[in-house]
């Protein structure tokens, strides 16, 4: 037979919630690798964390499709490096970059677009300092351009008997490449790209020459990866030592096969070992037998890493990118042209250094905020509601318990992380916890002045505070599903540990605290007014009971 509503059978309740704990425990060891460690963000355990915003010519929003394949791009480039435990997470129109520990340096350059291609050198002029100009709009028909002051210069290795069989090229250091160049003012990306495009990528040779001598290598560049390939480009080398005027793309990057870095046999340093596939091989070979003597271009996101001079006939697909790299940089670029360019640009709006020793000592911040909040509620808990506030105390407990366990679960599958805003988010679901139980004990306290027992005032409280409750943690719960689903960053965190606080606020109120409450009532011990805290409510029914007896008005008694 079914208890009258209210009543419960407090054992059942409290022995589902036994199971459900050690059903999330026995996950917690028995899967993934068993260590019960929640995975703490960059903010707690140190690292880097980099955010990349796309950079749209037409002021359009970009794909979605375009961005997730960019993240699947640089997740595999993350792989390549070997970073383990970095991850690649999607936010809106960024891609939030994070990698653990020491190698953060490396995901700086994570975002580049990586759009190599080859292009002929038809000009190439030493890079001086560009006098102040008025305007760089494009000469009319019948103009004059300005002289550039310095002739074409003499490709390097161009002499008579030169028969080294792969291309050399000057230094190109990587450290430079990896620099973020700074986006252009709010509202003036497509505007300084179309005008950047009408002057540098002219066909016409008077435009040519004039954007060669305007051009400054030393400023922001607004063709970064977003140059047109069928059109000629005038462009810097990558270490701005020398300006060129570049014929249209004759070999996009995407025929690379396969890159790897490796010791230069024939100079100090490393270069990049290319091997292209059919189509690509059958391309380069054509265009060195054709142009020895010559030089052939490698740009990479618009900017030339490598000019060599074609000594000659390249055949069989395999050349080599050199620079006099280093290590790292050369394994940097490789593994960036061997898992291919990003469909979009991106600006890094964002980079994000902590050190581990300042990770440990925020997460000690944060734990010792976390026990100062625990504390002064038991502290309240106990002076105000004395055996409740026990069990409150316990609750809390249980409840941390179960948010301990789903924290290293959700880290395993979803890879969850936990940072200084989700403990943020924690602290202030104590608070929303803590209300569930008071609104449940003042409703006690209510029943109890109007004359009933302990006992008898548990079923008809919980039946009243339920739907308080239920209607507070909802509002708490829509709350944070709001601001997880407009915030961005670290704000999501707190709004994902906020909102999951509070659905398992319900579970422990529901499953722990009304039966414990449940089985006080009928202990003698417990529901002494004294030990209760429930004394001032009963001497309030003691004295109306007396009035009314005084007066003669018949009183509730309880039962």
């Amino acid at each position: 037979m079914a208890p009258p509503a209210g009543h419960i059978r407090p054992g059942r309740y409290l022995g589902a919630f036994i199971l459900i704990v050690g059903f999330l425990y026995s996950l917690v060891f028995f899967t993934g690798d068993g260590r019960p460690v929640p995975k703490l963000g960059i903010d707690l355990q140190g690292g880097t964390r980099v955010t990349l915003t796309v950079r749209s010519t037409d002021g359009q929003q970009p794909p979605p499709e375009s961005i997730d394949r960019a993240r699947q791009i640089i997740e595999q480039r993350v792989n390549g490096i070997g970073v383990s435990g970095a991850e690649v997470v999607r936010d809106g129109n960024n891609l939030v970059i994070t990698v653990p520990g020491e190698r953060g340096d490396e995901a700086k350059s994570l975002g580049k677009t990586a759009d190599l291609n080859f292009r002929s050198v038809l000009q190439a002029v030493p890079n001086q300092p560009v006098p102040p100009q008025p305007s760089q709009t494009p000469p009319t028909s019948g103009q004059q351009p300005p002289p550039s002051g310095t002739p074409p210069t003499t490709p390097p290795n161009a002499g008579p008997g030169s028969t080294t069989p792969k291309p050399q090229g000057r230094p190109a250091p990587a450290a430079e490449q990896q620099q973020p160049t700074p986006p252009p003012a709010p509202g003036s990306t497509a505007d300084a790209v179309a005008k950047a495009r009408e002057l540098r990528q002219s066909k016409d040779p008077q435009v040519q020459a004039q954007a060669l001598a305007l051009l400054d290598c030393a400023a922001a560049d607004p063709l970064r990866g977003l140059d047109k390939p069928e059109l000629p480009l005038v462009t810097c080398s990558d270490d701005n030592t020398e300006k060129y005027v570049l014929g249209e793309v004759f070999l996009p990057g995407r025929e690379i096969a396969d890159a790897a870095a490796g010791q230069d046999q024939n100079s100090p340093g490393y270069v990049i070992s290319v091997n292209f596939r059919a189509a690509g091989s059958d391309i380069w070979s054509k265009f060195t037998s054709a142009n020895v003597g010559k030089r052939a271009a490698f740009v990479l996101d618009g900017r030339v890493v490598s000019a060599p001079n074609i000594n000659e006939p390249i055949l069989g697909g395999n050349t080599q990118i050199s620079g006099r790299f280093t290590l790292p940089e050369a394994q940097d670029l490789a593994n960036i042209l061997k898992y291919g360019s990003l469909p979009l640009a991106f600006d890094q709006s964002e980079a994000e250094t902590v050190s581990a020793t300042l990770g440990l000592a925020s997460m000690q911040a944060g734990l010792i905020a976390g026990a100062i909040g625990l504390a002064l509620v038991f502290i309240y808990c106990m002076f105000y509601y004395r055996a409740l506030g026990v069990l409150t105390v316990l609750s809390l407990g249980l409840a941390a318990i179960v948010i301990y366990a789903v924290l290293v679960l959700l880290g395993r599958w979803i890879g969850f992380t936990l940072d200084l805003a989700g403990i943020a988010g924690f602290i202030v679901a104590i608070g929303i916890t803590a209300d569930s139980f008071i609104v449940f004990f003042e409703r006690l306290k209510d029943e109890v002045r109007e004359g009933r027992s302990f006992r008898s005032a548990v079923p008809r409280g919980w039946i009243r505070a339920r739907r308080t409750i239920l209607s507070a943690d909802a509002v708490s719960f829509l709350a944070a599903a709001v601001l997880y689903i407009l915030a961005v960053g670290q704000v999501k965190g707190f709004a994902f540990t906020l909102g999951m606080s509070t659905v398992l606020d319900l579970v422990v109120v529901f499953l722990v605290t009304h039966p414990l409450v449940a089985m006080a009532s009928k202990s003698k011990l417990l529901s002494k007014p004294s030990w209760s805290g429930l004394g001032e409510a009963h001497r309030t029914a003691a004295a109306s009971r007396s009035m009314a007896k005084a007066s003669g008005t018949p009183n509730a008694k309880g039962v």
